[in-house]
């Protein structure tokens, strides 16, 4: 073996003893940046699964090269603003079987463009801002939850992409109009966004009606009240000694009558 051969063995093994060094730190780089609780790996993307740990909120120390999260079946119960804002390799985030109650404005700035599927079902969703999910493309699961039908709820799921599997999956637990309460929200024909217009209008006609009456019945008082003491008047003036009445006076009382 001449020397060249033997160079360019040690050269490749230096270069395979370097590469797999290489791997080596970032493997434990990766290890180490996982949350408390939660378990990392490599496979198409870092995969961060923090299912069944028992967390209250969303960890805050998330690896920013994160591609898919599954932060299902724990307790948080609200996505904070921005929360997420530093994943910017994010696809897959499931955040299903959780108690989330408030979902910021904001909760998904920064992942609008990249995410590609969000779980949201079996939470305890109400009602979230109407630009909760502007921009976002991501192919939403939103049924399971007891959400109030209205117009804040019909702005947003026209805001999402692809709306009509979202919004075929939303039970109205409540609405603001009570025959909806129960129905698929696709099956409440209503526009509910003009329902406050209308209601202001049948205000405003109840309440011109009811002024209207008490200016009649004041009228009527008044008309009645002046009749009473008309009739008075003369009771007291024929109770009077009888005496002479002048003509003037006669067609004063008659002009009163």
């Amino acid at each position: 073996m001449n020397l060249v051969d033997l160079w360019l063995i040690r050269s490749l093994s230096m270069c395979l003893l370097l590469q797999s060094f290489v791997l080596m730190i970032l493997c434990f780089h990766s290890a180490s940046m996982c949350p408390k609780g939660c378990l990392c790996s490599h496979a198409g993307g870092l995969n961060v699964s923090c299912s069944n740990a028992n967390l209250k909120e969303i960890p805050k120390d998330l690896p920013p090269d994160t591609s898919l999260l599954y932060l299902d079946s724990n307790q948080i119960t609200s996505i904070p603003n921005e929360i997420f804002k530093d994943l910017h390799q994010l696809k897959v985030l499931n955040l299903s079987k959780n108690i989330i109650g408030f979902v910021d404005e904001r909760a998904f700035k920064g992942v609008a463009g990249t995410l590609q599927t969000l779980d949201l079902s079996d939470n305890q969703i109400k009602t979230v801002h109407k630009n909760a999910f502007s921009n976002l493309k991501a192919k939403a699961q939103i049924a399971n939850n007891p959400w109030h039908c209205d117009c804040t709820l019909q702005q947003v799921l026209k805001s999402m992409a692809s709306n009509h599997e979202p919004a075929n999956s939303v039970i109205c637990k409540t609405s603001v109009l009570e025959e909806h309460a129960g129905r698929p929200f696709l099956k409440a024909d209503a526009d509910l966004c003009n329902l406050p217009k209308k209601t202001t209008d049948y205000a405003m006609l109840v309440t011109m009606f009811g002024w209207f009456t008490m200016v009649i019945s004041y009228v009527v008082y008044y008309v009645r009240q002046n009749q009473e003491d008309t009739r008075r008047h003369l009771e007291y003036l024929k109770s009077l000694p009888s005496k002479q009445i002048k003509p003037d006076e006669a067609d004063d009382i008659s002009t009163v009558v």
